[in-house]
């Protein structure tokens, strides 16, 4: 069972998983903080470089699974090009309406 994306809770949320679905560079930049980090499995990450390698670049989706702490906490079958499919864990600091922070890793 999969949550859609327009019944996640949290605007920010919805519109980063929005747009890394539809593979949208600019409206996933615009669904970001100004600065927002970022780390995978616990290692902070170069946002730019991560995203291009592990979402653009290889077409990574989210299956949102289930949301928490008011949807900015997820489990997702995440699937790219490169990695195949994984269940991850997604974490996200929201502020002033955009993602400021996420951390990612295997759930």
């Amino acid at each position: 069972m999969t949550i859609p994306v327009e019944q996640l809770s949290d605007p920010a949320v919805r519109a980063f998983v929005a747009a890394l679905n539809a593979n949208d560079q600019e409206a996933f930049r615009a669904a970001l903080a100004p600065g927002a980090t970022m780390s995978d499995d616990g290692t902070d990450r170069d946002l730019d470089e991560w995203t291009e390698k592990e979402v653009f670049s290889s077409r990574g989706h989210m299956e949102v699974e289930s949301q928490k702490a008011d949807g900015r906490d997820l489990v997702a079958r995440y699937r790219n090009d490169t990695w195949g499919e994984m269940r991850t864990r997604w974490r996200f600091t929201v502020e002033d309406g955009k993602v400021a922070r996420f951390e990612t890793g295997q759930a």
